[in-house]
């Protein structure tokens, strides 16, 4: 009886991991839908949404008609492949900040505490000042997420030292290496010598999606969609880390070698968001944090309701950005930050004990 009665509860517990999975796709789904076409419709030229929506039906092979050629161009070439760099890496940010916030078991953790961003601002502004960005397209990509990855794993690295693993030395080695390479970035943007060069650093290092094409579409989803799919499939362990190590080791997890795994895709996810969009802040705090106030705790559900959530949130951001000072643009990273600082500054209040106790 004990045992049909577990797995009744079990049953059970499916069913509702799968009914909040199924809602909350079904929504924030028609929500990525919603603010992608509206993106494609808004912009310096206006496009209405029936000939947005004429254009994607042709791709399907159904001949609506009503729009013109250019119209056609400008969602195809410009526009459209904006519109999924942004996608993927609201993507990357929310899998990442789900997965940060899990690891540390703290709503204010985010991708950049161990060091991510500030690596990938290392590496973009060294292509950039060497003039290595300019004389090949992929040597900004590259050199962002190549500090990225290493600036990450330096962190682990002085966390791990001696064999034994402490959270608390990551989040402070997060916090020394982060200053260190800002003191870097910095120190680089003094000695640039040419005006050019100084505004291409500051755009970048503001975070932005203009000018991105397909070749960044395909530089960027591959490693995003892996590394987010090596999360959702750990979502459970996940879940366990969250109960404690010694908790999560004797329900069979893999402590150490699961937080390296969790951590390495966080890393390879975030390291390419910030190579072909710059720092985009914010969006991996604020996406998770959210949706696990709506949604609950359980990763199997908030992973990919925060990539999902993390792609409207990038889409969204950067159709306001694009729009909201014609013609000139503004820069996404800034606008998320004046969304997402007040909310830091809210959860800090919100959970000073929390974050004492760290």
């Amino acid at each position: 009886m004990i045992a049909v009665g577990l797995a009744t509860l079990r049953g059970y517990r499916r069913m509702a991991v799968t009914s909040r999975l199924a809602i909350g796709a079904a929504v924030l789904g028609l929500l990525v839908i919603a603010s992608a076409v509206g993106s494609l419709s808004l912009g310096p030229v206006g496009i209405s949404v029936s000939h947005v929506v004429s254009i994607a039906l042709s791709y399907l092979g159904i001949e609506a008609g009503g729009f013109s050629r250019t119209e056609q161009l400008v969602i195809e070439q410009i526009r459209l492949p904006r519109i999924l760099v942004g996608a993927v890496v609201g993507v990357a940010l929310g899998v990442a900040g789900a997965t940060m916030q899990g690891l540390f078991r703290n709503p204010m953790a985010d991708p950049g505490i161990i060091g991510v961003s500030a690596g990938g601002a290392v590496g973009a502004v060294t292509a950039i000042a060497t003039g290595m960005a300019g004389a090949f397209f992929l040597a900004l990509p590259a050199f962002a997420f190549a500090g990225a990855v290493a600036a990450s794993f330096l962190v682990y690295g002085i966390a791990a030292v001696g064999g034994r693993f402490s959270m608390a030395t990551l989040l402070l080695a997060g916090v020394a290496v982060n200053a260190f390479l800002g003191a870097i970035v910095s120190a680089i943007i003094i000695l640039l010598p040419g005006n050019g060069a100084l505004r291409e650093v500051l755009f970048w290092l503001a975070g932005g999606l203009d000018s991105r094409a397909w070749e960044h579409v395909r530089i960027a989803a591959p490693p995003i969609l892996a590394g987010a799919a090596v999360v959702l499939l750990m979502a459970r362990d996940l879940n366990l880390l969250t109960l404690g190590d010694d908790e999560a080791r004797s329900m069979g997890v893999r402590v150490g070698m699961t937080r390296v795994i969790l951590l390495t895709a966080a890393a390879l996810v975030t390291g390419t968001a910030v190579a072909v969009s710059g720092t985009i802040a914010f969006v991996g705090l604020v996406t998770p944090h959210i949706l696990r106030l709506l949604m609950g705790p359980d990763h199997r559900v908030l992973v990919p309701m925060s990539a999902l959530g993390g792609a409207v949130f990038v889409t969204a951001a950067d159709t306001v950005a694009r729009t909201i000072i014609q013609p000139a643009e503004f820069r996404v990273g800034v606008l998320t930050a004046f969304v997402g600082a007040p909310f830091f500054i809210f959860l800090l209040i919100r959970n000073k004990r929390q974050v004492y106790s760290l």
